[in-house]
């Protein structure tokens, strides 16, 4: 149950992104791990099924995240493909089919024409553009205010959204995010998660902050030392 807070504006894109995965799944950091089927794109890569979660692309200025959805997928488990490639085809300028073979998924996808996010439920397959402004997005949908974690965070992101000339906009929002991290990791309202007692094995891994516009593409991640709790690497 990932979380991404992005902040639009005409040509331009901020993110900051927060996975949350199992940590026996394997991974990799931020990296270029995939020099021949995708040369030139960056992301943090699932080890297992060889996808990524986010994944950047300097040269067309693009970035995409993947959010794992409930869905009433009736395939066999078998005939599931990994979502892990959506994010980097996204990038590389090709959209999920109309009805493809995987779970769930919400896919932010961020860019000089704009942001929008891409759902799948199972049975259909919908579009939502992403206006200028601040937006969040969890496991439902855009600035959804049954989710517990917008409801509570997404006011205050808007409050601490920096300068656009600022070239360390990221640091108010990562201070709030550290100040999240005072919450209950299985609170609802926790952005940084365990969500071992909703039923999944998942904690929350790292973070990035992104930036899309004019000038080209920024990207940075940083684990957390202490999966499910604010305590960074460095």
């Amino acid at each position: 149950m990932c979380t991404v807070v992005i902040d639009v504006e005409p040509g331009a894109a901020r993110l900051l992104a927060v996975r949350d995965e199992d940590p026996q799944r394997e991974w990799d950091r931020l990296g270029p791990w995939w020099p021949e089927t995708y040369p030139g794109v960056i992301g943090v890569r699932d080890r297992r099924a060889g996808g990524a979660w986010l994944a950047a692309n300097p040269a067309t200025r693009r970035i995409a995240v993947l959010l794992n959805r409930a869905d009433t997928v009736a395939l066999p488990e078998h005939e599931v493909h990994t979502r892990g490639f959506l994010v980097l085809d996204a990038v590389t300028g090709t959209e999920p089919a109309a009805h493809p073979r995987t779970h769930g998924f919400n896919l932010l996808e961020a860019g000089p024409d704009g942001a929008r996010v891409i759902s799948w439920n199972g049975v259909s397959r919908t579009e939502t553009p992403i206006g200028p402004g601040v937006h969040m997005i969890a496991h439902d949908g855009l600035d959804d205010p049954q989710t517990a974690r917008i409801a509570h965070w997404l006011p205050q992101f808007r409050a601490r959204t920096s300068d656009a000339a600022d070239d360390r906009w990221w640091d108010d929002w990562v201070q709030l995010l550290a100040e999240s991290g005072d919450m209950p990791a299985e609170d609802d309202r926790a952005i940084i998660r365990d969500n071992r007692p909703h039923g999944y094995p998942t904690l929350s891994l790292l973070y990035c902050v992104a930036e899309v516009g004019a000038d080209g593409l920024r990207i940075h991640d940083e684990p957390f030392a202490d999966p499910g709790h604010w305590s960074t690497a460095h």
